[in-house]
């Protein structure tokens, strides 16, 4: 019958994958009573008692931040573009880059004034009901399009290591209602004890299929040397970069200029690869947006102290995190083009036949596969990575969303309010907040397994989407945490023109243009610009525009406030003060040549694409060497801001609660 599971059409690589896959899920079934039976209050559910330790933090961050897409979906870019799009894995100092400027701080405002939710926070300090709803938004527009990706490629992955046995319908929600159990279960508690260990399947897993292709190839030295016989050739779908700027190379091995002023994907094609430099610098911006996200606010508020930030920050993504995608990333999104014969051939065309959506998960279980034969238990345990790792990131925003909506609409609609309609005292009991956060778990989570069943290629478009709404919050945190003189209409009126701009040149925006019958002259992410670079540029243009309009001297008091408390507890020693002009410096240097318009020096700079094995430098393709270069670059100049100049350290005084100070007072 259909959606049965046929054990005895299970392959030995399936059968090691139930056992995996069984262990897995009673650990987290067991994280979850835990979680349950330590979950009585609102701040024991949301928070952990905000008290998330040291390794906890580090590792279930880690996780949140780079999940299953960096596992399935990166390689596969990486295939699809070569190293052009290789270069974005620089993406494990750039994602950590916008925490590092935002969460000690929210993590001391949480502390100080007991914010359990993002939405709280934007509505004590900006003092408007704005913000607080585009928050909830944004936090649901993650839950249900980034869990419902996670559903589908988890699902799918099943499906095809166990040789349709298992169907990607039946494997989905399965490891749906896992994830559903542990989440609403255990809370925030549960949630981050998962991510420990999902943090590390990750990791392992990159490792495992990168180390696969290395040892198939024979070695580093071989791996490049058939590299060098690739970019002799015209061999990929985006031809040469001839006429796009950086030189006249194999498009996999070269980013195709500065910035191509083209009308925009499905309206004109950009020569020789849509990865410029600007458009590898905004898609990051995109995904920075991970770290604006609501989930990332209720981490900083749920950490025990701010001493795990910049371990978070400087070692678990940019160091390790990068580590595995510059070295091993690579080997898995290139590999396919090596193996198995002349380019076209072997793994890379056994895997391009996939379906429109799964060609973004098609890298892994192909090298899934090749594992099976020999090594059917290694190739299970790959496996079981990918699911760990697809349901981290799924956790984390169902938590989150739950607790918002539980927080920011159940319980502002229900508490008493005083005659001007200002709420004076917190919703009832506090059980039945946590109630509804369970209940709002598991309905945000099956609106996601509606969308995932449903699924094709518009899903994938809308977690990009997602991402680009993200980070057009930046602005908020950003006055928030370090400018008194943003307000609240700047703040309010900016997202709306970054998110209406986002929509505008992002694929899911066209086709509701679509829809309406309207047809703009421009396509996807015009001018090699990542629909977050036009957001994030509307919004900031406004934002600015608008507050310097509405300066009202009764807010900005209100909002100094704040700020007096964090520059007193987060003031710089007057030694390190003359650091701030070379921090600036390194940061912005970082930015133009690490991962925006100046990388495209790194084409040629360490020898030609075309030139030879030996005609490379340091044995690789010039432009993996100035990855690599400004990889070991991003992690130094984390640690000088992390710790250096003190952006993710301790604050220099205990933060206690303003209700304790001023009872001392």
């Amino acid at each position: 019958m259909p959606g049965e599971v046929h054990v005895q059409d299970l392959t030995p690589t399936a059968v090691w994958l139930v056992v995996l896959v069984t262990l897995y899920g009673a650990y987290c079934l067991f994280l979850g009573l835990r979680g349950l039976a330590r979950s009585g209050h609102a701040a024991a559910f949301f928070l952990a008692e905000r008290g998330l330790p040291f390794r906890s933090f580090v590792l279930a961050a880690t996780a949140t931040s780079f999940a299953g897409w960096t596992l399935i979906g990166h390689p596969e870019m990486i295939y699809r573009d070569g190293f052009q799009y290789a270069y974005t894995s620089l993406y494990a100092v750039a994602i950590p880059l916008a925490g590092l400027a935002l969460m000690k701080r929210q993590w001391m405002l949480g502390r100080r004034y007991g914010y359990m939710t993002p939405g709280e926070m934007y509505g004590d300090y900006y003092g408007g009901r704005a913000i607080r709803l585009f928050a909830v938004t944004v936090a649901l527009m993650f839950a249900v399009s980034f869990v419902a990706l996670q559903f589908r490629a988890a699902g799918f992955l099943v499906d095809i290591v166990s040789g349709g046995a298992v169907r990607t319908d039946i494997a989905m929600w399965g490891l749906a209602a896992l994830l559903i159990v542990y989440t609403a279960a255990g809370g925030m508690r549960a949630v981050a004890a998962a991510g420990t260990l999902q943090c590390l399947m990750l990791v392992l897993g990159i490792v495992l299929a990168g180390g696969f292709v290395y040892a198939e190839i024979g070695g580093f030295e071989a791996f490049n040397r058939h590299l060098a016989d690739l970019a002799r050739t015209a061999f990929g779908v985006n031809g040469t970069t001839k006429g796009a700027g950086g030189g006249d190379y194999n498009a996999y091995f070269a980013i195709p200029g500065v910035i191509q002023f083209t009308s925009g994907v499905g309206e004109q094609s950009s020569m020789g690869g849509g990865w410029t430099g600007v458009m590898i610098l905004t898609y990051a911006f995109a995904l920075m947006g991970i770290q604006t996200s609501p989930a990332f606010t209720m981490w900083a508020f749920a950490s025990r102290d701010a001493a795990g930030m910049a371990s978070q920050q400087v070692w678990g993504s940019s160091f390790a995190v990068g580590a595995v995608l510059v070295i091993f990333a690579v080997a898995m999104g290139m590999g396919p083009h090596l193996l198995g014969g002349p380019p076209g051939e072997g793994l890379a065309a056994a895997i391009l036949p996939a379906p429109a959506l799964d060609k973004l998960q098609a890298v892994l279980p192909g090298t899934i596969s090749m594992m099976s034969g020999a090594m059917p238990w290694l190739a299970a345990a790959l496996a079981a990575c990918g699911i760990a790792a697809l349901q981290s990131a799924g956790a984390a925003h169902l938590s989150s969303a739950g607790a918002i909506l539980s927080r920011d609409l159940y319980q502002r609609q229900t508490a008493p309010t005083a005659p001007a309609g200002r709420q004076i005292a917190p919703a009832g009991p506090e059980g039945r907040q946590i109630a509804v956060a369970r209940l709002a778990v598991v309905a945000v989570a099956a609106v996601s397994l509606f969308v995932a069943s449903r699924a094709d290629d518009t899903l994938v478009l809308l977690g990009g989407l997602t991402l680009a709404f993200g980070f057009q919050l930046f602005p908020a945190l950003a006055g928030v945490c370090w400018f008194p003189w943003i307000t609240r209409q700047g703040v309010t009126w900016g997202i709306s023109a970054g998110l209406a701009a986002a929509l505008a040149t992002d694929a899911a925006g066209l086709q509701f243009a679509a829809v309406l019958n309207v047809d703009p002259p421009w396509g996807r992410f015009p001018w090699t610009i990542h629909s977050a670079g036009w957001g994030i540029m509307a919004n900031v243009g406004v934002c600015l525009l608008v507050s310097a309009l509405t300066q009202d001297e009764g807010a900005s008091r209100r909002r100094e406030k704040f700020h007096a408390f964090l520059t007193e507890y987060a003031a710089l020693s007057e030694e390190k003060r003359g650091l701030v002009p070379v921090a600036w410096v390194v940061t912005l240097a970082w930015l133009f040549f690490g991962i925006g318009p100046g990388a495209v020096v790194g084409n040629d700079i360490f020898g030609r694409p075309g030139g030879g094995y030996e005609g490379w430098m340091f044995g690789v393709p010039s432009i993996w060497a100035w990855q690599i270069l400004f990889w070991l670059f991003g992690v130094a100049m984390m640690w000088f801001l992390a710790y250096r100049m003190e952006m993710s350290t301790p604050p220099a005084l205990p933060v206690t609660p303003a209700a304790e100070t001023e009872s001392r007072a």
